[in-house]
């Protein structure tokens, strides 16, 4: 379910580029997805902030996934990345959250799960090299960042969703970045001179409400049960739903060399479920209802 909902992040940031400034479109939705995060905190009786001994995790979580990832992507986009192109190359997303679940949360897959990861890995350099003229554009760096940012705040945030419901998990990291995302919205909206339209105003919505808020209630939920590393590599299979999407909602259209990196990334979903996930060292959990 997770991944379903962020498949389609790309297609609606482009909608949203139409409309919006790259920075106002990766701060802004932070501010609505806030919004309604702090309002189902209020509703369901749960204190507005983190405790305080978790407070640096979510701190971290949210420079990364709520700042990080959407202005580093959005910025990409802006700057001639396809949603296509993009969501190929964040198809190195699984392997990065599976490094940081080793280096900061203590799991141990098995070496079967490395070599999948490894030849997913492959696949996008590859494809993204063949399609640089044998170089990493400006964009692609941009992705590299986004994806870097998304893999530390995934790991960061399932650490969390261990002893915490995972929709309050990504609230308190919204509402957490309250205090600069919105004040830096307002700046950008009375200087960057936003002309919204129909779609753009529907892309806004959608990257606050489903990218930023809600597909992280079963994502991180996911994460916790299955253990970061290995739930994570379904998100392998995004490139081409957001392929799927790009073509629908876009009318973008990709060459060969592009299925064919979404199929072999695609591939490596079955092997890393596979090969489990061995001895984890407080990796999968029960997690709270």
């Amino acid at each position: 379910m997770g991944v379903l909902a962020f498949s389609g992040t790309f297609p609606a940031t482009v909608f949203a580029l139409r409309g919006f400034d790259p920075y106002l479109v990766g701060v802004g939705r932070a501010v609505l997805a806030g919004a309604v995060a702090a309002a189902c905190l209020l509703v369901a009786g749960a204190p507005l902030l983190p405790p305080r001994h978790q407070l640096r995790s979510y701190l971290v979580t949210s420079l990364t996934v709520v700042f990080g990832f959407p202005v580093a992507s959005g910025l990409a986009l802006d700057g001639g990345a396809s949603a296509a192109h993009s969501a190929v190359v964040i198809g190195l997303l699984p392997a990065a959250t599976a490094v940081f679940a080793v280096l900061r949360a203590g799991e141990r897959p098995r070496p079967m799960f490395w070599l999948a990861c490894a030849l997913g890995a492959a696949s996008i350099t590859v494809f993204t090299l063949t399609q640089g003229g044998g170089r990493f554009s400006a964009a692609d760096l941009l992705l590299v960042f986004a994806l870097l940012s998304a893999a530390v705040g995934y790991t960061e945030g399932a650490r969390l969703a261990r002893t915490t419901p995972g929709w309050q998990v990504v609230s308190y990291a919204l509402v957490v970045a309250l205090p600069v995302s919105v004040p830096v919205t307002v700046v950008l909206a009375a200087t960057t001179g936003p002309a919204p339209t129909a779609e753009s105003l529907a892309g806004f919505a959608y990257a606050g409400l489903i990218s930023m808020f809600l597909g992280f209630v079963p994502w991180y939920a996911g994460l916790a049960m299955g253990g970061i590393a290995r739930a994570g590599q379904t998100q392998l299979a995004q490139p081409l739903l957001t392929l799927l999407w790009s073509w629908l909602l876009l009318g973008e259209r990709f060459g060969s060399a592009t299925v064919l990196a979404a199929l072999a990334v695609l591939g490596c979903v079955a092997a890393t479920q596979r090969a489990r996930a061995g001895q984890l060292s407080g990796g999968a959990a029960k997690v709270p209802r």
